[in-house]
């Protein structure tokens, strides 16, 4: 009997209040909302949370009364940005040596302080809007996937990390100039590839911990050692099988080549890429980050390494080349992706330090609302998360930042003009008031 009463008390209950289950309910009302799918801007929508989650999409006047408003109607908002390209556990200033650094960071840093700083730098990507980051490597031994699932448990804040685990890479890694007899330390740092079976054997393991995705090295300048074809191939077809994209670090073009004809998602810098390899990337939509920074950050780091004002001419050559590299993949229809690649101290934040790639696409004549589709829906797309992030749609994370200005007409003032960012449903940062 007290079943019976018990079940007709919550059918009554349900059926004459069927909103009950959304009091709970956050509205945000967005004077200017970017559709990242299609690349517009779209007047006074209504952005309905629950929890983490994103409910609904609609007008201003779907609001019930007494809701809960976040009033973002003088605002433009966006999906939380997507860096493609980060190395959140790694650090060196201009004047350091890679190679001596690495070894330094693996040998004298340690686990405990490398994952905490990496903590801080993290969190520096929230303040900025950047709520996801792929990181890819350069991160001891799957350091990147402890970081990651400390932020996703809330022990401490900081962006979705995707991490990569260990790079793999051929004999040497990136590290060189290291005695055959302390190679092993290399070992730390990335996952070396011994042959067709170890190729394969080394993306099990890094299933086996867990990992978002999967990099490479194509090459591995200024060491001299490749990955061969058939261990890029074992790779990512064993990747594949498991659901994870794989994404290469090539700097020479026919690097990139080899990779992209193994099969890999996606190429990571690109710098010396050919024409017809970019036209063979937009055959297969293999993803590009061009990983590239802007003139003031250029000639930043140029008196940073103490070159005088007659020693920089070589940056007009070099932003001329990135520009018609850039403007070539997107004339062929490459996807391009926005990802910074700073792992440079170079006196302010790892957030600010990654915005500036914004600088670059814009400079290099991208249009701004293309700019942010790179950085939202398509970055995205190359993780298999775009019904998640970088989108705001019904049930994709509420990952929602909003910014001051106009975005079309001054973007790069506007993007720093950053007032509210939100991330699983929690605020960071509100400067609305």
């Amino acid at each position: 009997m007290n079943k019976i009463l018990l079940y007709t008390l919550l059918l009554v209950l349900f059926s004459l209040n069927p909103s009950m289950a959304q009091l709970g309910d956050v509205y945000i009302k967005a004077g200017h909302l970017y559709d990242s799918e299609q690349k517009v801007l779209i007047k006074n929508k209504t952005i309905q949370l629950r929890g983490t989650t994103i409910v609904s999409i609609s007008d201003w006047n779907s609001i019930p009364q007494n809701a809960k408003i976040i009033d973002l109607s003088d605002y433009t908002v966006l999906p939380g940005l997507i860096d493609a390209h980060t190395h959140v556990l790694f650090s060196q200033t201009p004047v350091d040596d890679f190679a001596e650094h690495s070894i330094q960071t693996l040998v004298m840093e340690g686990d405990a302080l490398r994952a905490l700083r990496g903590a801080k730098r993290a969190k520096a990507y929230l303040d900025v809007g950047i709520t996801s980051i792929k990181d890819l490597g350069n991160s001891g031994l799957f350091l990147d996937v402890a970081l990651r699932d400390a932020i996703d448990e809330g022990s401490i804040a900081g962006p979705r990390i995707f991490a990569s685990g260990p790079i793999m890479a051929a004999a040497g890694g990136q590290i060189y100039g290291v005695p055959s007899k302390q190679q092993h330390i290399i070992e730390q740092e990335y996952r070396i590839i011994k042959n067709v079976e170890d190729a394969r054997n080394a993306v099990r393991e890094h299933v086996n911990q867990n990992v978002d995705l999967i990099k490479i090295c194509a090459d591995n300048l200024p060491n001299r050692t490749l990955l061969s074809f058939d261990e890029m191939k074992a790779i990512v077809q064993t990747a594949h099988e498991y659901n994870l994209t794989v994404t290469a670090h090539a700097v020479t073009n026919q690097s990139a080549w080899n990779a992209i004809t193994a099969g890999v998602d996606g190429i990571e810098h690109g710098f010396n890429i050919a024409d017809t390899t970019l036209a063979l990337m937009a055959q297969k939509k293999v993803f590009l980050v061009p990983t590239e920074n802007s003139r003031a950050y250029m000639e930043n780091y140029a008196k940073m390494v103490g070159m005088g004002d007659d020693e920089v001419d070589w940056i007009d050559y070099y932003m001329e080349n990135m520009t018609k590299r850039l403007q070539s993949a997107l004339d062929k229809g490459v996807p391009v992706l926005a990802g910074s690649d700073n792992y440079m101290d170079v006196g302010v934040s790892r957030g600010v330090s990654s915005r500036d790639m914004f600088r670059f696409y814009f400079e290099a004549g991208m249009k701004p609302l293309d700019i942010l589709h790179a950085a939202t829906y398509l970055s995205a797309v190359h993780l298999n998360k775009e019904k998640e992030i970088g989108n705001l749609i019904p049930r994709a994370k509420a990952d929602i930042i909003a910014v001051k200005g106009d975005l079309e007409g001054n973007f790069l003032n506007t993007l720093e003009n950053l007032v509210f960012v939100m991330k699983d449903g929690e605020i960071y940062l509100d400067k609305t008031e």
